[in-house]
């Protein structure tokens, strides 16, 4: 029972990193190139190479049913670079993603 609710646990967790690493690099696919360099942050090459990594590790250690992951460490790293991401990197860049408003056109 207790094994059960460990491994439910873990499976939350797991889920919960790989979606914030998804949603890391679906950010940094959407933010112009030039953005990065005007927040004096990395290049956006530079970021969607750490996140993408930290993405595709973060899908290769989720926990299968019955399967301990060996590479639970590496599950932590690319949680982290992904978080870095989101709370750091982002909030920077966001002032340079909005786009200018539209003028009124056929009047």
């Amino acid at each position: 029972m207790i094994y059960e609710l460990q491994r439910l646990i873990i499976l939350v967790l797991a889920l919960g990193a790989f979606a914030v690493e998804v949603f890391a690099l679906v950010e940094a696919i959407r933010t112009p190139a030039h953005a990065f360099s005007s927040a004096g942050k990395l290049s956006r090459q530079a970021w969607l190479a750490i996140v993408g990594v930290a993405t595709a590790i973060g899908f290769l250690t989720l926990p299968f049913p019955g399967v301990l992951s060996p590479f639970n460490f590496l599950a932590i790293v690319a949680a982290v670079a992904a978080i870095v991401f989101v709370v750091d990197v982002r909030p920077a860049v966001a002032p340079y993603r909005r786009r200018p408003p539209r003028s009124p056109q056929g009047w």
